[in-house]
Parts: structure tokens; sequence; C-alpha cells
């Protein structure tokens, strides 16, 4: 796993913005889709995944249920990102299995602190 981190949104410029903010920490990739962070996963897996809740038409809190379900994948940290921050938003988040949840917008500052607490 070593500083692997695998950045998951459907919006490429958040995408930039948040490996940019976390290239500090290790190697930083990108994933568009499910299906792209999943083929990543498989050759590679992460130590840190940032995952939007809101992939499109797919589902964040699917993909972190499944990677917290499968014992082969369940070590990776997940820090959820997402627009939606009532009470519900969150406990949802962490229902699925995430280990931090941050609301959108964040400061590029907070991000870096949070991935750095999920992956000492």
């Amino acid at each position: 796993m070593g500083n692997f981190i695998l950045v998951v949104d459907d919006q490429r410029e958040l995408r930039l913005l948040i490996r940019l903010s976390l290239i500090t920490l290790g190697r930083v990739e990108t994933a568009g889709t499910v299906a792209e962070a999943m083929a990543f996963v498989r050759d590679d897996p992460p130590r840190l995944m940032v995952l939007d809740v809101s992939l499109g038409i797919e589902s964040g809190l699917e993909l972190c249920r499944a990677l917290k379900a499968d014992p082969a994948t369940s070590a990776i940290r997940i820090l959820l990102l997402s627009a939606y921050g009532q009470d519900a938003d969150v406990a949802a988040g962490m229902a699925a299995g995430a280990d931090r949840y941050m609301v959108k917008p964040f400061s590029p500052r907070d991000l870096l602190a949070a991935a750095a607490e999920l992956m000492a």
C-alpha cells in the first residue's frame, strides 16, 4: 500500500485540485468513475481513498460499502467528500464505512491535515 492516495471524483478540476493539495503525502492518482477506481484498487490498493459521495450516476457510498465489506480492501482508509453536510448525510457516510467525512467546499489545508491524520 505505501503512501499511495487515490482521488475519486467525477469533476476533473476538483480531482486535480485535490491531487495538488495532497502530493506532499506521497503518490497521488486520480479516477473519475467507479470502474477506474476499481482498476487501481485491483492493481495497487491505495492506503487512502479520497472519495466523492456523488459520482454522477454512480454512488461513492456504494463503493465505500463494497470496499469496507471485502477483506482484501477493508484496510483502505476512506475520506468521503460531499456537498451534503446535514447530520443525516454525515451519518450515512460513516455508516457506509468512511473513516472521515468532509463537506465541500473545504480548504486544501484542512484536507491535507485530514489525509495526513488518516495515513498516520
